[in-house]
């Protein structure tokens, strides 16, 4: 870890107010430190680096004319305020970020009074803060409200729906609109073509700016001559950009764009629009990546790089190592290739994860059939919809926690019409040190109480292929839900086949207790297994394969033949596979003790997977323990869990 120099800025920085106490022309040295300590700590500490490097010098100058939390600054996403939390009072916690019991990666309310909002999703500041900004109102409260969202973020619907709100309030909102032109891959649609035209109208910049200088360059004589510098704007925009301002159509003012890494263009801009009433948008133009050239010139590699060199960027070749067993995600992406080229009606959507999955692997063999759509995960998901009606079938993927903002559209759009969609979710179960929100916790119980759908859930790459391979086939709604991260085997490229869909199978035999699992704790349970065999108890593994339709031969068989059962799966306790199992043997008046085990019924902090496993109980030691308590005194366990 970096140990800050005693003799600079950032050492005595504790709170904003602190950072106000500077000359502003001491911030350029205050936003090197920073930089410089991100980049130190997140070399040794994997976090979310290029965005948050892109905008040290517009969280320096937010916090240095506004008061925050007194004016409510909120941050679209979280990847981007790593600066803001060192900022305000969490320095020397930062080092510890995404570490259990540490920071999250993500602004939350339960950690600090100056995270106004907790963002762990995109597109959802403009809403939250015109909110805040409308409030504050009633209340006859006189605050600044400040969303800050990125350009990535500002193709989510939400966004739009918030900026049509605003635009028919006097709210005191300021949106500042970070364009880096890149969210984690390169931004797609029509919106970012339309800032790029904006911001490279160099003619419209200078015409702007000339007008703004000969109205004197400040918020009074803009204030005596507003009507005549909109109107002005308004029609050069309208000129140089090709059409009508997007914005300034809804009536939100805007102004920029502006260079977002210049931190005292940012202070002085800042503070005119601090006396500018009603809403409006600040467009500033970032480096994502800035300071280190590794990140400017890779953004998408070093978004999120793991172990790397402080000095020179290089990522640590631990990261990168090869062991021939392959990420779900990419045994997904080269298996949707080998489908493609089988299949000229397969394609391939993603809402702006198309690395993330994999999909750019699909991309680079079918372009056309690869549909990237920003992150607008109900778009993405209806427009599957609309492609299976027309005889293409979809290859939808969409982390598991992102997909709950698409769920009216899988139960509408897809179930209800019974067409041939196969959502792919990624991303599923305990995600680790990215937190409570993109923990995969509820796909299981969320999709199981949807008509028409099947819900498969591989325990490894051989069964991800063929689950694939089977959807390719099947006519009607197929969710296949995987983890992140690595998988088990080297072998993985088998030959595909369907299989039988619902049917699961035995793995291991055993008398004294049975394990019923779901997808990759099969893997868990058979290390249990293997530990209470050296103890003397046989313990019966079975693997579901399937939540929907269950397999209820193997239900009845397990349940028939052991007294003792426990369920194991990686999904939230009420209403997933362990509910299921129950629900079934309570309509056949089966008198079993089943123990289900399980996320538990609260949010999951931040840690390794590994950590948060032996929180929740899901982890081998907890289901040998369970196991020989269940054997040993069964009168306490029936259908219980782990709170």
């Amino acid at each position: 870890m970096q140990n800050i120099n005693q003799e600079g800025l950032l050492c005595k920085i504790n709170s904003p107010d602190d950072l106000k106490a500077l000359a502003e022309e001491d911030l350029d040295k205050l936003c090197h430190e920073l930089r410089n300590y991100i980049i130190s700590i997140l070399s040794s500490n994997p976090g979310h680096l290029a965005s948050s490097l892109g905008t040290v010098e517009l969280t320096v100058a937010l916090h240095y004319v506004y008061n925050v939390p007194q004016d409510c600054l909120v941050w679209d996403v979280g990847h981007q305020a790593y600066a803001h939390k060192v900022l305000t009072g969490r320095r020397k916690a930062f080092e510890d970020i995404r570490k259990l019991n540490g920071p999250s990666g993500f602004p939350r309310m339960s950690e600090s009074v100056y995270d106004s909002f907790g963002t762990g999703h995109s597109s959802t500041s403009i809403s939250a803060a015109l909110a805040m900004a409308i409030a504050d109102n009633l209340n006859g409260k006189q605050a600044h409200h400040i969303a800050v969202i990125g350009d990535g973020s500002m193709t989510g619907g939400m966004a739009f729906e918030a900026l049509n709100h605003a635009g028919s309030t006097e709210a005191d909102l300021l949106v500042i609109l970070n364009d880096n032109g890149i969210s984690i891959d390169k931004q797609v649609g029509a919106l970012s073509q339309y800032l790029t035209k904006i911001t490279t109208s160099s003619t419209y910049n200078r015409l702007k700016n000339k007008i703004w200088n000969i109205l004197g360059g400040n918020t009074d004589t803009y204030s005596k001559h507003k009507t005549i510098f909109k109107k002005a704007s308004f029609a050069f925009k309208s000129l140089f950009s090709g059409k009508s301002n997007f914005f300034e159509a809804l009536n939100i003012r805007y102004f920029g764009p502006i260079d977002g890494n210049d931190v005292h263009t940012l202070v002085k801009t800042l503070s005119d629009l601090k006396n500018i009433k009603g809403p409006k948008l600040l467009h500033i133009i970032t480096k994502k990546g800035k300071g280190l050239d590794a990140a400017e010139n890779n953004p998408t590699k070093y978004h999120a790089p793991g172990l790397f060199n402080p000095l020179t960027g290089e990522i640590d070749k631990k990261n990168t190592e090869k062991d021939n067993i392959p990420k779900f995600q990419d045994v997904f992406g080269e298996t949707l290739v080998e489908l493609a080229k089988a299949h000229d009606n397969i394609a391939g959507i993603t809402p702006a994860m198309l690395s993330g999955c994999s999909m750019n692997k699909l991309q680079a063999v079918f372009p056309q059939r690869t549909f990237d759509v920003g992150i607008a995960e109900q778009h993405a998901v209806c427009l599957a919809a609309g492609f299976a009606t027309r005889g293409i079938i979809p290859f939808c993927n969409v982390y598991s926690s992102f997909l709950q903002r698409a769920y009216d559209q899988i139960i509408h759009d897809i179930a209800l019409q019974n067409l041939h969609v196969v959502l792919a979710i990624d991303r599923s179960g305990l995600v680790g040190e990215d937190g409570a929100t993109h923990h995969g916790a509820f796909d299981l119980a969320y999709l199981r109480c949807i008509p028409n759908i099947t819900i498969a859930v591989p325990s490894d790459e051989h069964d991800l292929r063929n689950m694939m391979f089977t959807a390719t086939e099947h006519n009607g709604p197929f969710a296949i839900r995987y983890p992140r991260g690595k998988g088990y085997l080297t072998d993985w490229k088998n030959p595909m086949h369907k299989i039988e869909i619902g049917k699961g199978v035995r793995a291991r035999q055993g008398k004294d207790i049975a394990i019923l699992t779901i997808g990759v704790c099969l893997h868990t349970a058979k290390k249990a297994a293997d530990i209470l065999a050296k103890e003397g108890i046989e313990a019966a593994v079975y693997d579901f394969k399937f939540l929907k339709p269950l397999d209820e031969e193997l239900a009845k068989e397990a349940l028939s033949e052991h007294k003792y059962v426990i369920t194991l799966e990686d999904g939230c306790i009420t209403g997933g596979f362990g509910s299921a199992i129950a629900e079934f043997a309570t309509a056949c008046k089966m008198q079993n003790l089943i123990f289900r085990m399980g996320i538990p019924d609260k949010f999951i902090e931040h840690g390794s997977v590994a950590q948060l496993q032996a929180l929740c109980h899901t982890d081998t030691e907890s289901v040998v323990n369970t196991a020989k308590q269940i054997l040993s005194s069964d009168s306490h366990f029936s259908t219980q869990t782990f709170d």
